[in-house]
């Protein structure tokens, strides 16, 4: 995604030149938009069920319990800690843990761009205020083109790290079975 900055002057707002364009964008742009929080709500799902299953494979109750409240940052440092824990007790680590860690913070990130943007800041290049960053000379304007193929990258991406950490959990559930599978006489 392509961004630009735009220098804030007194009040905030936007330069629209074409509203017709623009219009035309957010309706190409909308159900992207609602499939991006929903492949990201299946991430966060899975890494509920997979936190649950950590603390109690019983019942998921407990884990419901440990994550009710928080946000997703919090539940992946959980993740993370529950996973370096196993890592150092079976002295391994899947070669992709941390480049995994790294692209669920990432998509988390790029998420919330998505939802917290302000759509009815789209121009006719598709240009989307998304937040005022303070500098050493002064506050900017962020803007953040979505396009309908970086809307289709950002789902795809979504899709393959829920890929991943499926794949995660299953080096970890085969760790598990080794170290339990019975020894022949």
């Amino acid at each position: 995604m392509k961004s630009r900055t735009r220098e804030f002057v007194q009040h905030l707002s936007h330069e629209i030149d074409d509203d017709d364009r623009a219009e035309a964008l957010l309706d190409d742009s909308l159900p992207l938009i609602g499939l991006v929080v929903m492949y990201f709500n299946a991430v966060e799902k899975s890494l509920d069920s997979l936190i649950c299953e950590i603390i109690s494979d019983r019942t998921d109750a407990p884990g419901l319990i440990v994550i009710q409240k928080l946000m997703f940052s919090a539940k992946l440092d959980l993740f993370k800690r529950f996973s370096d824990e196993f890592h150092q007790y079976f002295a391994s680590e899947p070669p992709k843990f941390g480049e995994l860690i790294r692209e669920l913070n990432e998509i988390a990130r790029l998420r919330n761009i998505v939802v917290h943007a302000d759509w009815g800041s789209t121009d006719e290049e598709g240009y989307t205020f998304v937040r005022l960053k303070g500098t050493k000379v002064g506050m900017l304007q962020e803007y953040v083109q979505f396009s309908v193929e970086s809307l289709e990258n950002l789902m795809n991406r979504i899709i393959a790290t829920n890929c991943d950490l499926s794949d995660y959990w299953e080096w970890r559930s085969e760790c598990l079975a080794n170290q339990f599978r019975p020894i022949s006489p």
